[in-house]
């Protein structure tokens, strides 16, 4: 059995990882609009979600899964009694884990 402690622990860790994309996102936003990375951006957010949303299923002493899928994960969060995001919220940013890091023939990621 994990230790409360250990579990406080824990959620501290994905919460922390989870600021650093914020903070990256926030200030690859100040970039200029011509030279700002988006891509970059896009993937701290997505990145974000997805740690943050693992703190809060470890804060339930359940499984965070080896996933990406922000729809996968907060339907688990979601049937566990978390509030305040649907699916279709997070959906958008799903695109972004590989799109985001990755060369191929994507959609362009401004601003927008």
């Amino acid at each position: 059995m994990t230790k409360p402690h250990d579990v406080a622990r824990q959620v501290r860790q994905w919460i922390e990882k989870a600021e650093h994309d914020l903070r990256n996102a926030e200030h690859t936003l100040t970039i200029r609009d011509e030279e700002c990375p988006f891509d970059t951006v896009c993937f701290h957010a997505q990145q974000c979600a997805e740690k943050y949303l693992k703190g809060w299923l470890v804060s339930r002493r359940l499984d965070a899964p080896r996933s990406h899928d922000l729809v996968v994960l907060l339907n688990l969060a979601l049937a566990a009694g978390f509030r305040g995001a649907s699916p279709q919220d997070v959906q958008p940013l799903n695109r972004y884990t590989i799109e985001a890091r990755y060369p191929g023939d994507w959609d362009p990621i401004d601003r927008s």
